[in-house]
């Protein structure tokens, strides 16, 4: 029998020629959007979200995860929340790749990380690539930034808003613009006593 971790590992090493695995995937996509539909389009208490957003991803979100809805993703399993995470309204998580958010991360208005690419050259007909994306502690995201693949954004960086993130951001950094650069470099001193 096909687990979800079946369907991971085949995103992960390349999807298999296999009809039993993409039937098993194309279901797991469907309850993604029903989900996303239940969470999306009525109210629901702080703690019902977490519950819903739990059976979204698969296993139990912390009681100190807050998320203000609407919230989307086309595939719900592959995301691994820490403690104390915010995503504020409109975030699109595509996360066949898989998405890791640290403890005490802050994701703004509309953000999309997004763990696929499709191939460049014609032969190949827009074959998908996955790649994760990892979210460090503390990190704080503005507002309609987008994340792509393979990306690691160490921890108490900051994204500032509009910024397309295409590479690594190192821990204390702060970036932005399109494609993000570096605009500031944390200091030892300007950490503070909290770190």
């Amino acid at each position: 029998m096909i687990t979800v971790e079946d369907i991971i590992k085949g995103f992960r090493e390349g999807e298999p020629n296999d009809e039993e695995w993409r039937e098993y995937a194309n279901s797991l996509f469907q309850e993604a959007i029903r989900i996303g539909t239940e969470l999306n389009n009525q109210y629901h208490t702080p703690e019902e979200i977490r519950e819903i957003f739990g059976r979204m991803i698969g296993k139990r979100v912390d009681d100190s995860f807050r998320l203000f809805p609407p919230f989307y993703t086309d595939f719900g399993k592959n995301i691994h929340i820490g403690k104390n995470v915010f995503i504020n309204s409109g975030c699109h998580f595509q996360d066949q790749g898989g998405i890791e958010i640290g403890d005490g991360a802050f994701i703004g208005h509309n953000v999309v990380l997004a763990t696929i690419n499709h191939d460049l050259y014609p032969e190949n007909n827009r074959k998908n690539h996955y790649a994760p994306i990892k979210i460090g502690s503390h990190v704080w995201i503005g507002s309609n930034a987008t994340i792509l693949q393979n990306v690691s954004i160490g921890e108490w960086a900051v994204v500032a808003a509009g910024a397309v993130v295409t590479k690594n951001v190192p821990p204390f950094t702060v970036v932005g613009g399109v494609p993000a650069k570096t605009i500031k470099v944390i200091s030892p001193e300007e950490r503070g006593e909290i770190i």
